[in-house]
């Protein structure tokens, strides 16, 4: 099945980004989950293993979303950070994983001994 977005809504009081998709599934998405999985190179490498931990983004903020074409969205961060194109294929993955990603992130975070909070 090819997932197409139905229905985005941001949430900016309670930081969350609302998708349905064409599958009739809605998710809920923590600003700060989607931007620790951005899938820009900045996060994701150019090369498995290249992979940056994302560290201080609790308090992250969504500036904007514009679709990128029919098949995205480009999300812009407060922090500045824009270059990720998320696919609806890519958010549907990240909704459907969303425990055990955010799992292992808090895992990442701990081995680490990196912190969510933002520095001010």
């Amino acid at each position: 099945m090819s997932f197409q977005a139905t229905g985005i809504t941001l949430h900016q009081e309670s930081r969350l980004l609302e998708i349905g998709f064409n599958d009739g599934q809605t998710f809920s998405f923590p600003y700060e989950y989607l931007r620790v999985y951005s899938p820009s190179a900045d996060v994701t490498g150019h090369f498995p293993g290249e992979e940056v931990l994302q560290v201080g983004k609790q308090d992250v903020r969504i500036k904007d979303v514009a679709p990128a074409g029919s098949y995205a969205l480009q999300i812009t961060f407060d922090d500045g950070h824009d270059s990720g194109i998320y696919s609806w294929e890519y958010l549907h993955g990240l909704g459907s994983r969303q425990s055990e990603l955010w799992q292992d992130y808090l895992a990442r975070m701990a081995a680490a001994n990196a912190s969510r909070e933002t520095k001010r």
